[in-house]
């Protein structure tokens, strides 16, 4: 079950990321609202790319990797 349960988060994750990729000149000010320190620069450099935005989040934050997958998703999720 636990598995079952696994896999469908991943899978709900990987739909809303998706579509938060598709809207993302919409998204951009969500995004800066959420972490003030991301540049305008580095918004536009991520274009929509998880990995872009938790490399940033790395950068900007000091996040730890896991850190920055997690706050992506409790952000991504409240959406």
């Amino acid at each position: 079950m636990r598995l079952d349960a696994s896999l469908q988060h991943r899978e709900e994750r990987i739909v809303n990321w998706d579509q938060i990729e598709g809207k993302w000149e919409q998204m951009k000010g969500k995004v800066q609202q959420k972490w003030g320190e991301l540049t305008d620069d580095d918004i536009d450099q991520i274009k929509g790319r998880r990995q872009e935005l938790e490399g940033r989040l790395q950068e900007r934050y000091g996040y730890q990797k896991e850190q920055a997958k997690k706050a992506i998703d409790d952000w991504s999720t409240s959406l």
